[in-house]
């Protein structure tokens, strides 16, 4: 049988009802995370949108610059040109 001082060592061990989280508690909780967490979402969205649209834009341009080597070499070659690296 529990006496007075095993209640007492339970009542140090447990939560008070004012120390336990209610579910409206939990419940506010889950919706400033989830808010928090859509505007991460939201700046990884704009990050990875600009990384895309550089990426698009790095590959033009090497595709640019392989063209108009192409385009020299073709000319140097019509024009009797050697090239040196």
């Amino acid at each position: 049988m529990l006496d007075n001082n095993d209640i007492q060592k339970l009542v140090e061990v447990f939560a008070t009802r004012e120390e336990a989280v209610t579910k409206l508690d939990f419940d506010e909780f889950k919706n400033e995370y989830k808010k928090e967490f859509n505007k991460f979402l939201t700046k990884l969205d704009e990050k990875t949108g600009k990384e895309a649209d550089k990426i698009q834009e790095e590959t033009m341009l090497k595709n640019k610059v392989d063209r108009h080597d192409r385009w020299i070499n073709k000319i140097a070659n019509k024009v009797d040109v050697k090239l040196e690296s």
